[in-house]
């Protein structure tokens, strides 16, 4: 009975497996169906959609093929166009070359037809110059034959008349012109001098040769010679100035060319009699530390003279040498005051006429720099001083104008030439300047004696202490235009012949007399 029921049970579940795998093989079957069915229906469905976006895509690409053919189409038509006229163009021109080329073989023609009509008439001109010639040849003949001169005398004579006569006019044309310029520009000129001068009113300082020490006692002048002499013979030589010790009381006088020396040498001996000690070892000492203490000096004097005047940024080694200027004189007349004077008038006259016054009381300010080295170095001052301030980075204005106040070089800007005005004012100025008489005699024979070497010159005088030459002339020689112009060549002479301070006027006086006897 148990394994009835066990058979039975194994049975059932056999059964049961064997079912179960039957049911689960068609659930499977089922599903496996069913998913073809889908995936068939996708593919269905995506073929429907390719051939609707390929239909899609044939349609843009025969629309867009379709444009561009009608595109082209224009643009060749257009091209067809656009060809049609050239060839209508190039053919008319074609047509115009033509045209000229014919108008070009007529003118041909009727230029040879010309050609041999000019050669005819220079052939018949030829001939007719031949007989001119000959006649001419033969009035020639004639008229010197009647003149009883040669062509060539001819010729001369007619040349010295025209020039003659040129001259004349061109004489009349300058004292026109000299009328009318010097009716506005003498004027103006007068006014801008006269205002420099009376807005500048400078000192003189004038220097000598010598210079003079006060002794406190006679005694002392045994004690500055020294024995045998040794302690003059020392400060001779220290200071380089000569020692001059004569009756006169109480005093030594130093003599020397050179008034930075003289200074030295005057502070050394002052120094000297104060301290008491007066030897060789002593006097070297004193000497070398007032010859120190100057060069300071001299320093301080420079830069003294650029602040008075106004003028900054000039380099330390120029502002030394415009010390050295303070102990240097030009015909007694102090070249430092003077080189202020000349700024300070470059300045006015600048400010006058509109040019630039801070570079004119530079140029004028640094002028006479060469002077300060002028015997160390050989060559005119104002070449000299052209160079220095080059060397010191100077403008090529300042350059210019240095070298060129004394025409050592053709002066070319305005600036040069307000620094040889103001040079002249202040060297002009009564009193500035003192000369040696026999320089003064020379130099007036000298005056004289150019003026009475030109032609039709009776007699000449040099007046106002050299500034003015009078010239007499011979009224049957020189007429009043010819007076010009002999005016202008003498003073061109002066220019070129002589050395002076400021300007010299000339004049030249013509005139005419009449004498008469009543008896």
């Amino acid at each position: 009975m148990l394994s009835a029921i066990l058979i039975t049970a194994i049975i059932a579940l056999v059964s049961g497996a064997v079912i179960a795998v039957v049911a689960q093989k068609y659930f499977v079957n089922k599903e496996l169906r069913d998913n073809q069915e889908l995936a068939g229906k996708i593919l269905e469905e995506a073929r429907k959609e390719a051939s609707a976006h390929k239909k899609e895509m044939l349609l843009q690409a025969k629309d867009e093929t379709f444009k561009q053919k009608k595109e082209l189409e224009e643009e060749a038509r257009a091209r067809e166009k656009e060809l049609k006229k050239q060839e209508q163009r190039l053919q008319e021109k074609e047509e115009r070359l033509e045209k000229k080329l014919e108008k070009v073989a007529q003118k041909e023609s009727d230029v040879v037809s010309w050609e041999n009509r000019v050669a005819k008439q220079e052939r018949a001109i030829e001939d007719r110059e031949h007989d001119l010639q000959h006649l001419i040849d033969l009035q020639t003949a004639k008229l010197e034959e009647l003149a009883g001169l040669t062509t060539e005398e001819a010729k001369a004579r007619l040349i010295a008349d025209i020039e003659s006569s040129t001259r004349h006019e061109a004489a009349k044309m300058i004292r026109q012109i000299e009328m009318e310029a010097q009716e506005t520009a003498a004027k103006k000129a007068k006014e801008i001098l006269a205002l420099s001068i009376q807005r500048y009113a400078g000192d003189y300082v004038s220097e000598h040769t010598v210079s003079t020490v006060e002794l406190p006692s006679e005694d002392m002048k045994g004690r500055i010679i020294g024995r045998e002499g040794r302690n003059i013979r020392a400060i001779e030589a220290a200071t380089g100035v000569d020692l001059i010790i004569d009756d006169t009381p109480e005093t030594v006088v130093l003599s020397a060319y050179s008034p930075l020396r003289r200074e030295v040498a005057k502070q050394s001996l002052e120094r000297l009699i104060s301290d008491g000690r007066i030897h060789p070892a002593r006097i070297e000492d004193i000497v070398e530390k007032v010859r120190q203490e100057m060069d300071v000096k001299l320093r301080e004097i420079g830069e003294q003279s650029t602040f008075d005047v106004g003028v900054h940024g000039i380099h330390p080694e120029l502002i030394r040498l415009l010390g050295h200027l303070h102990y240097r004189t030009s015909f007694s007349q102090n070249v430092l005051q003077h080189s202020i004077e000349v700024a300070f008038l470059c300045g006015i006259m600048a400010a006058e006429l509109g040019v630039d016054q801070k570079k004119a009381k530079r140029a004028g300010l640094l002028h006479d720099l060469g002077k300060a080295v002028d015997h160390e170095v050989e060559g005119p001052h104002a070449v000299i001083g052209a160079d220095l301030a080059k060397k010191y980075n100077e403008s090529k204005e300042i350059i210019h104008a240095i070298a060129a106040h004394h025409e050592d070089i053709q002066p070319t800007t305005i600036l040069a030439v307000l620094v040889q005005a103001a040079d002249g004012l202040s060297g002009a100025r009564p009193g500035a300047r003192k000369e040696l008489l026999e320089n003064y005699v020379n130099r007036l024979e000298e005056l004289e004696k150019i003026a009475t070497e030109f032609q039709g010159v009776n007699r000449s005088f040099a007046i106002q202490a050299g500034r003015e030459v009078r010239v007499m002339v011979d009224c049957d020689q020189v007429d009043d235009d010819k007076t010009h112009l002999l005016c202008k060549d003498i003073a061109k002479s002066i220019e070129e012949n002589m050395t002076y301070p400021g300007q010299i006027k000339v004049t030249v006086i013509r005139e005419k007399r009449a004498v008469g006897y009543a008896k």
